[in-house]
């Protein structure tokens, strides 16, 4: 063979595969953008639930009898309503016979439309105090909320102390509520209730600087006159006894909208409501509230010419607009706005959420209504994924057992297990090589040592090293060498069946060695005329580091498990490149290894199914095989095996409606493939995203028992399947190690597989770097 050396001072023109492989990695960084984007999106949507369930953030510190020596005595003696002019802190109390309703931590789908309809029924306005992450989760209950002529206020976002947090989470938890009201309802308020607030006469040194930041922000903060208890639950009657002020006095009474259970509450409001009418009260707003007391001082101040100075009344809604968390274009008294904008005074906290504070609100509610739907789904999605998961572990932990006892039976029902009579005739053994000058000569010796008659077919697919020129150079009498020029592995072995001297071919990897019985053990099964193909048993022989320990796990679990599984259930999916053996007829009748996809062995090993061929697994067939040495490496390959295997799946996807016997890989394989070697795996990451975040925001100890049961039941199916290849469980020791890392690249790998897929990407066979550190198999350890 000779080779073209380029003329000395030109740069050598790529080939074709060169050129190929340079447009495949081009178009490879974009989709791994894409495939980290989605994860990165699904853990932004994860911990914004988490954020409004009070899972991320969460605070929980409510402080307690501190003391209020800095606490101004007017403020302490003063009435519910605290408003700053200025700087200066001013209270006001409601008018004698006036009831302001307020209902705190809503709202819920539950119990806020029930208050509603008591409310519109019996003619009356009240002012809910709303936790801005409820407000982001029922939006539609807000907007009625607003139309139906009622007030709101801000109850922070996440329901936290105040006292507790800095200036910036204040600033941020008057802001994100802001932004859910306006996207929710289209409006903005100037109305504060800080959570765990009572009474006026409550505030201590902690929490007064809070409310001198928030009324210098332009804020009314509302407190009570009157608490209903109703969180207690106590009945209809004690609730409406609570709620009841003393000597005909005006009064801001406290109920609940959410929190629990509140049929009581929604009871005691109608009977509530009826008697206080009867008793001569009129119910209002806390801004309709603010407006009587403003035109009682305009009154006094009529009466009393010599008077100065203005009315200490001040209505919701005034203050200067200041900071980064107050509401924009805020109403001058008695200029609220409505849902439908109309001006209504007692919505005059109310104003109109506009330009950038309006979609940003939007958005937020969009963003919420994702993560409400998207996370739950999930959940059950993933419960079933586990679900499936355990049963694939017990089913194949149960078959495995019954394939091993029958392969292996010595004697009882039926006696010693046997194909048939022995198969003694020779075999022909194709390599297809490209560049293997470090692994051929070890793979020729190794089958040199066959106890089988065999040829060997080297087929030399257009290597640019002295691959062809060493396999020449064994002297081996039973090789053949044929070289052609460069066009996959498919097509090298193409070639090897049509120049094959003997009707059953075995194929191997330039880079494999067998052991001496292999081949003799392989061809076994073809006693039975029903067998058309059979699958080997390959083994990891670089499994002295660590990637080598994790891949070594997973050929033993995948062989001793998958395999035997689908064995039985005459649904084998995939014979190994590494190790397999056909009768050449059958490769001939489904038209070769075909060049349609990336994974031509699945393909084969599927067409043989569909042509009516049975397909086995002889475990006693052993082939030593040089994994991946490299991340790099093993990421390359795998994701050539993934994208192939959706590829070859796509291709025989009518076999889901063939009939008899070529369909049994459509009814019963692909769905099991699809189920196990895709639709899990993509989803798998989810649950390990689900356990870190539960160990994180929820229940650490939960999680982490979880995880290590799911672990055990790994564990011990390792276990079982090294037992029952005869492997030394040090390896298993590697296992836990495996599942934080090794798992978590096989499925980015298949997920950056399925992305290509998805968006029409096309891959060309890579070649892996060789090292030739697999030998003959007794030196392998």
């Amino acid at each position: 063979m000779t080779s073209t050396t380029p003329s000395r001072g030109r740069r050598r023109a790529p080939s074709t595969m060169e050129r190929a492989a340079g447009k495949a990695a081009a178009l490879q960084k974009p989709r791994v953008i894409l495939a980290l984007l989605l994860l990165l999106a699904l853990v932004s949507v994860m911990l914004l639930d988490g954020y409004l369930r009070s899972e991320i953030g969460n605070d929980s510190r409510v402080r307690d009898g501190a003391a209020y020596d800095k606490v101004p005595q007017k403020i302490l003696d003063g009435g519910p309503l605290l408003t700053f002019d200025n700087g200066t802190a001013k209270t006001e109390s409601v008018p004698n016979k006036t009831i302001v309703l307020t209902f705190d931590d809503g709202p819920t789908a539950t119990w806020t439309p029930q208050v509603l309809k008591v409310l519109e029924d019996n003619d009356v306005e009240g002012t809910f105090f709303l936790v801005g992450s409820m407000v982001s989760r029922y939006p539609s209950v807000v907007k009625d909320l607003v139309d139906q002529g009622n007030e709101v206020g801000i109850h922070t976002f996440t329901h936290v102390d105040l006292s507790y947090q800095s200036t910036a989470r204040l600033q941020r938890e008057l802001k994100q509520t802001q932004l859910a009201l306006a996207g929710a309802a289209g409006i903005q308020t100037t109305l504060f209730r800080a959570p765990y607030s009572s009474e006026i006469n409550a505030v201590d040194n902690y929490s007064w600087p809070v409310y001198q930041q928030i009324g210098n922000l332009g804020y009314t903060s509302v407190f009570v006159d009157t608490d209903s208890d109703d969180w207690k639950k106590p009945g209809v009657s004690k609730i409406v006894q609570w709620a009841t002020p003393k000597k005909n006095k005006g009064a801001i009474v406290l109920m609940h909208d959410a929190g629990g259970d509140r049929s009581e509450t929604v009871k005691a409001l109608g009977t509530y409501i009826k008697k206080m009418k009867a008793k001569g009260y009129t119910f209002t707003t806390v801004s309709g509230a603010m407006a009587k007391v403003n035109n009682q001082n305009r009154q006094q101040n009529v009466q009393q010419p010599g008077a100065a100075g203005q009315s200490s009344g001040q209505a919701a809604g005034s203050g200067q607009q200041s900071g980064g968390a107050q509401p924009t274009g805020r109403p001058q008294q008695g200029q609220g706005t409505g849902a439908a904008g109309a001006l209504r005074v007692e919505q005059a906290a109310h104003s109109k959420a506009t330009g950038a504070t309006l979609y940003e609100g939007k958005a937020l509610i969009w963003a919420v209504a994702v993560a409400e739907w998207v996370v739950p789904a999930l959940s059950y999605f993933l419960i079933v994924v586990g679900v499936a998961v355990m049963g694939r572990f017990g089913m194949m932990l149960i078959l495995a057992r019954r394939h091993y006892r029958q392969r292996n039976r010595k004697r009882g029902r039926g006696g010693k297990f046997s194909w048939g009579p022995t198969v003694t005739r020779p075999v022909t053994v194709i390599v297809p090589a490209y560049n293997e000058k470090e692994c051929i000569a070890n793979t020729l010796k190794s089958l040199a040592k066959s106890t089988h008659p065999i040829e060997i077919v080297v087929v030399d697919d257009g290597s640019e090293d002295n691959t062809s020129e060493i396999a020449e150079s064994l002297g081996m009498p039973n090789v053949r060498v044929i070289r052609q020029e460069n066009a996959g592995k498919p097509a090298a072995l193409n070639n090897g069946v049509r120049n094959a001297s003997y009707d059953i071919v075995v194929m191997m990897d330039g880079d494999t060695v067998f052991e001496p019985d292999a081949v003799h053990q392989l061809v076994q099964p073809f006693a039975d005329p029903e067998i058309g193909a059979v699958a080997g048993n390959a083994k990891v022989g670089n499994r002295n580091t660590m990637i080598g320990a994790w891949q070594h796990i997973e050929y033993v679990m995948g062989f001793n498990l998958d395999r035997r599984m689908y064995d039985l259930l005459r649904c084998m999916p995939t014979i190994p490149g590494a190790i397999g053996a056909f009768r050449r007829d059958a490769v001939l009748e489904v038209g070769g290894m075909s060049e349609d996809t990336l994974a031509e062995d699945t393909d084969i090993t599927i067409a043989m199914h569909r042509a009516g061929r049975r397909v086995v697994y002889q475990e006693h067939a052993k082939a030593w095989t040089e994994a991946p040495g490299s991340l790099k490496q093993l990421w390359s390959q795998r994701y050539r095996w993934s994208y192939g295997t959706m590829q070859a799946l796509w291709k025989h996807r009518k076999s889901l409606t063939d009939t008899g016997p070529s369909g049994r890989f459509g009814r019963v394989g692909m769905p099991l493939v699809v189920l196990f070697q895709i639709v899990t795996p993509v989803f798998a990451p989810l649950i390990d995203v689900f356990t870190v975040y539960s160990m994180i925001f929820v229940d650490f100890k939960a999680a982490l028992l979880a995880w290590l049961a799911v672990l055990a039941v790994q564990l011990v199916c390792a276990a079982y399947a090294f037992r029952l290849d005869r492997e030394k469980y040090r390896y298993l020791a590697m296992l836990p190690l495996q599942q934080l890392a090794y798992r978590q690249m096989m499925y980015l790998v298949l997920i950056h597989s399925c992305v290509t897929a998805l968006t029409g990407g096309r891959l060309r066979w890579q070649k892996l770097k060789r090292t030739g550190e697999v030998g003959t198999p007794a030196g392998v350890s």
